[in-house]
């Protein structure tokens, strides 16, 4: 090593050293660079031991064949290695033949699986022993840990728990993680004289001080988005307003059909998810296929909004926005809801249903769920006890920070959403790339206490939704079965927030002439899956045959199993399906005439919690 290097290299060490005092010192001063809750929990997590131990000494065999067969794992992994080192591993194949074949394809599956784990995606995964054997035994452990956990017998919730626990920490203790047995870290390091860390360290100070949270790692450029600009730049205007909305009216074609859609997002990030850029906004695609587009834009609730209710989000968010568009002369609407926007329109479609008020021409589904009862990885946060706790503090406070429900889907899906940026950003000390999604990711969205708290008791814990007349909205009691409007569903078959599966379950729960569409991808890439990307396929299937007779499909296998596969994306078969609901092409309204309060996208989806 020459001497500029070594300099450099003592260079970068004094600048890290620097780093790591002013990062200790911002921690040991800033209260607010803790977790606003916490996400694992240590009295839930000692009944859990407590529990499981009990069960060890009732049934140690379960764990001893365990066990052997971990040690026997082990074993044939030093003996694989040391083959590997000395290279006796090649002189015993080209000796043996054939003989080794069933070995080489274990490897050769052993490599596929891996090539498929973003972790290991450098060569020196494999083709370097020390770091071949570290990867390999931390999968063999990995694999010993979750069969470990999964063999006691726990009540569903604690359960689900246990192995949430104990995935992340089987996630965060992945070699990857750290920088000397991360093959790829260490070549930054010695290529970069450290500067890696001197620049990971920067971007990690970056943004405690910025997110105030130590869980909030940067995933994409945010300098390089502006809301109105280069997202949610679809042309409209906000044309009537309430506490909790704005109502978006998007500029039409000069021909629209008859019958509007509107469009009721999720509240728990920012509307546009479904007006994203140019190429792949939702939003923008509809207009361009002639239809007149109406979209609820939620506010992001202060401690004022602390006593909206789910009730209240009913009413604001769809039923007075309806009257806003009555005027306008429409009588009926294709209304369609996303997530929990969903949810959301399930219930409107019930109070209507029992009013006399039938206005909500068809329904359209994405990635909603209305029946709890598996709601997935994120039922695990989400107990009797978790929710005393999570009160208590919305409570005080007003409102759930967005950040915390931010943090807890991307904790869901670990590897993907935190520790390939930890990795990106503070080991190998590198900027996170511009990507409109995860902008939006980031731009969470505060919920209002009380309405957190319905949502949460009565949705995840009691599943009331699904029971006739156990909710009652603005003095009607809600019962879905009695929904008979048509309806498109759409989930997502790598769904982790409305797994897809629930999604099926829960459309089985209101009646009415229904399409159920399962799309590759997950909760978001699932959706905004534009007509001309042909990267994904989904199934399509009626629950109402040809002749008319109803489809009663035992469960979602058997829809599945009888459903038809399409390639590209499901756009395609909902655009026809939504033409047929909407009406004839007819002259569209006088747009430049609409009094506006404001140029789309509005100021309510401006109100950051970044």
């Amino acid at each position: 090593m020459d001497k500029i290097s070594n300099d450099e290299l003592l260079e970068n060490l004094g600048k890290a050293s620097a780093y790591y005092q002013e990062i200790l010192q911002y921690i040991l001063n800033n209260k607010s660079a803790e977790a606003s809750f916490k996400y694992i929990d240590n009295k839930r997590n000692q009944e859990m031991v407590a529990k499981m131990a009990e069960q060890f000494l009732e049934h140690p065999d379960k764990f001893i064949n365990l066990n052997m067969e971990y040690v026997s794992n082990f074993q044939n992994l030093i003996s694989d290695s040391l083959s590997k080192f000395t290279g006796s591993d090649k002189q015993e194949q080209s000796s043996q033949g054939s003989a080794t074949d069933e070995k080489g394809a274990q490897e050769k599956a052993s490599q596929t699986k891996d090539k498929y784990d973003k972790r290991f995606q450098d060569p020196a995964w494999t083709e370097n022993v020390y770091f071949d054997f570290i990867k390999q035994y931390y999968l063999i452990t990995s694999d010993w840990m979750r069969k470990n956990v999964k063999q006691y017998d726990l009540d569903v919730n604690s359960k689900r728990y246990i192995e949430f626990a104990t995935q992340h920490f089987i996630d965060a203790l992945s070699p990857s993680n750290f920088a000397f047995t991360n093959p790829e870290v260490l070549k930054e390091s010695l290529d970069s004289r450290l500067e890696n860390i001197v620049n990971g360290m920067s971007n990690f100070l970056k943004d405690i001080k910025k997110q105030g949270n130590l869980f909030d790692i940067s995933t994409t450029d945010r300098s390089f988005f502006r809301v109105g600009k280069n997202l949610a730049a679809t042309s409209g205007k906000v044309i009537y307003q309430n506490d909790l909305i704005q109502l978006i009216c998007y500029e039409p074609k000069e021909k629209t059909r008859s019958i509007p859609v509107f469009i009721v997002p999720p509240w728990i990030n920012k509307y546009y998810i479904l007006d994203l850029s140019e190429k792949n906004s939702m939003v923008k695609w509809l207009v361009d296929n002639n239809f007149q587009v109406f979209l609820v834009s939620w506010v992001n609730p202060k401690k004022k909004l602390s006593g909206k209710d789910f009730e209240d989000y009913l009413k604001e968010g769809i039923l007075d926005p309806y009257e806003q568009i009555k005027k306008l002369g429409f009588e009926k609407i294709n209304a369609v809801g996303y997530c929990i926007g969903g949810t959301l329109l399930a219930a409107a479609l019930s109070y209507l249903k029992e009013n006399n008020k039938q206005y909500i021409n068809s329904a359209t589904f994405l990635t909603t769920l209305l029946d709890f009862a598996n709601p997935g990885e994120i039922g695990a946060l989400i107990n009797q006890d978790s929710l005393a706790e999570i009160e208590k503090t919305v409570n005080a406070k007003g409102y759930l920070d967005g950040k915390y429900l931010s943090n807890s889907f991307s904790l869901i899906r670990a590897n993907d959403l935190v520790w390939s940026f930890f990795v990106n950003n503070y080991l190998l000390g590198k900027a996170p790339t511009a990507f409109d999604i995860l902008y939006w990711n980031a731009d969470s969205s505060n919920l209002p206490a009380k309405m957190y708290i319905y949502y949460l008791r009565n949705m995840y814990i009691e599943n009331n939704l699904v029971k006739p007349n156990a909710l009652e909205m603005l003095g009607t009691k809600i019962d879905l079965s009695k929904i008979d409007t048509p309806s498109f569903w759409l989930a997502a078959q790598a769904d982790h927030i409305a797994l897809w599966k629930s999604v099926y379950d829960s459309h089985q729960h209101i009646g009415g002439e229904k399409i159920f569409c399962l799309t590759e991808a997950g909760h978001v890439a699932g959706v905004v899956n534009p007509e001309g990307n042909k990267k994904y396929s989904y199934m399509l299937g009626k629950d109402v045959g040809k002749d008319g007779v109803q489809n009663n499909w035992k469960d979602a296998e058997e829809w599945q199993k009888n459903a038809t596969n399409h390639k590209g994306s499901w756009w395609k078969s909902w655009k026809k399906w939504l033409t047929q609901n909407s009406g004839k092409l007819v002259s569209s309204i006088d747009y430049e005439k609409l009094d506006s309060i404001q140029k789309a996208p509005g100021n309510y989806v401006k109100k950051y919690n970044h």
